[in-house]
């Protein structure tokens, strides 16, 4: 089997170590960036699927959100399955992250390891 490539987009450290390391020992290749802007120019790396924080924070600067990440991601290379990452959990976000072709949407709590898993694999292994 050929060693997919995923791009793990989150700020907190703590999850992406977490998912880096669940990832990396189910066999994927991740490469880990802590901002939206910062993947965009790996694109050309063509990963074979992209897990994206929503709601970013960075000191002195106006980091672009996960939606309009995802919007270039789309742009740029629309092949490219996107993951969304949030705690957010009104049905109506939600809705519209389904609504512009998110692949999935796994939800920042007690699971999130053993959920992003599954979704990794049912959106790689179909």
């Amino acid at each position: 089997m050929e060693e997919k490539l995923i791009f793990v987009v989150d700020d907190d450290p703590v999850i992406t170590s977490l998912v880096q390391a669940r990832l990396e020992g189910a066999g994927y290749k991740v490469r880990v960036f802590a901002y939206g802007e910062d993947c965009i120019p790996a694109l050309g790396e063509e990963p074979d699927l992209i897990i994206l924080d929503f709601y970013f924070i960075k000191a002195g600067a106006e980091p672009m959100d996960g939606m309009a990440v995802f919007e270039e991601v789309t742009r740029l290379a629309p092949q490219v399955p996107v993951i969304m990452l949030s705690a957010q959990e009104r049905g109506d976000v939600v809705l519209e992250f389904a609504r512009r072709g998110i692949a999935d949407y796994v939800i920042k709590d007690s699971d999130l390891i053993d959920n992003l898993q599954a979704a990794v694999k049912e959106i790689l292994e179909q």
